[in-house]
């Protein structure tokens, strides 16, 4: 039986299609997903995340912990402060990609993505050595993402004066808790808007009070080209435990300073710096029609050398937009193979629709 979220009633009341995305039923769309899309880019909408896995990290070890846990440093964060980041094995291979907060000296959330579960709290209790530290998954949690071009004028709509403009004044990537919900200045749109953890049980009528204002629900079809236009990484198709951050345009998640910080996945991923990587991803615009898919072949000089991880049609440029995994060395120009014809392909590095407004 499929799992569904506390917002699965306000979707069948919408009209949504839903669909099973890895065990949960979730809306694809509510009638359309491009004009989901374009709403996103030129006003606001609103996503059902309530799928993702909350972890709740606390005890006195925790900070020791998730500096040994995690690619990115915790010891960047701030009371308030995220950071994105990987979670690797020794290989430095990625088992999967996630946002931290810290919360207070001692306390931390993990939100890691629905599809590793399992995989996950596995990994994470597996390396708890100590009951100083503390994992908790937040089962009794919703999560919503307000997402849009227009997002910030919809805030006094939902919360009072004073609780808007400590929203308002959020830097991205920072977090602020507001009685009992949790709102961070994050997102998977490429666009501005807010991640908002609330107790499952007052979802639905807070789903009701961003509808009424305005906010349009959206899918995950819409999400899907969204974050694509944007360069993010999906888990599973552009990255997983067969490559590294640095084979993943995701280096910038890497925190090899300072040189006595040990993670695991550490050793790996310096004999790649050493060495040099010998793949990478990159973003693809087709050149002339057509859809870019996963798992099209990339070719260069009659040779396959590539294939493409995630691809799509992108409602904002008109054009086919795809992420590829091809050789380090690729240049500015390449071929792909569409129903058995190679068409023209520009490299770019993502992402491809530069769309955040602060």
């Amino acid at each position: 039986m499929m799992k569904r979220t506390p917002l699965y009633e306000c979707h069948l009341t919408a009209s949504a299609k839903m669909i099973d995305f890895f065990g949960w039923e979730m809306p694809l769309h509510y009638g359309s997903q491009l004009q989901e899309h374009h709403t996103v880019r030129q006003q606001a909408g609103v996503f059902d995340v309530s799928h993702m896995t909350i972890i709740d990290c606390q005890g006195s070890k925790a900070t020791a912990y998730l500096r040994w846990m995690l690619a990115n440093n915790v010891d960047r964060l701030i009371p308030g402060k995220a950071l994105y980041t990987c979670m690797l094995n020794e290989k430095g291979g990625i088992i999967d990609d996630l946002i931290v907060y810290k919360i207070t000296e001692d306390s931390y959330r993990l939100v890691v993505n629905s599809a590793t579960r399992e995989k996950d709290l596995s990994w994470l209790q597996q390396h708890r050595a100590d009951d100083a530290i503390i994992l908790q998954e937040r089962t009794d949690l919703a999560m919503v993402a307000i997402q849009g071009a227009q997002i910030r004028k919809k805030m006094s709509l939902l919360f009072s004066d004073s609780d808007a403009q400590a929203i308002l004044n959020l830097k991205p990537f920072f977090a602020v808790i507001l009685k009992d919900f949790f709102i961070a200045r994050t997102g998977y749109t490429g666009e501005d808007g807010f991640e908002i953890i609330l107790p499952a049980k007052k979802a639905p009528s807070f789903w009701g009070k961003i509808v009424s204002a305005g906010i349009q629900p959206c899918g995950l079809g819409a999400r899907d080209t969204l974050r694509l236009e944007a360069g993010l990484n999906l888990y599973g198709a552009d990255m997983d435990e067969e490559v590294s951050p640095l084979e993943s345009n995701l280096a910038w998640t890497v925190a090899l300073e300072p040189k006595d910080r040990q993670f695991i996945g550490r050793d790996a991923l310096e004999q790649q710096v050493v060495k040099g990587i010998s793949q990478k991803l990159v973003g693809l615009i087709l050149e002339g029609p057509g859809v870019l898919r996963h798992h099209q072949k990339i070719i260069i000089n009659n040779t396959i050398v590539g294939e493409i991880t995630s691809g799509s049609f992108s409602p904002s440029l008109q054009k086919g937009i795809a992420l590829a995994r091809v050789p380090a060395t690729i240049g500015s120009q390449c071929l792909v193979e569409i129903r058995g014809k190679q068409v023209p392909a520009h490299v770019i590095k993502p992402p491809f629709v530069q769309a955040i407004r602060h």
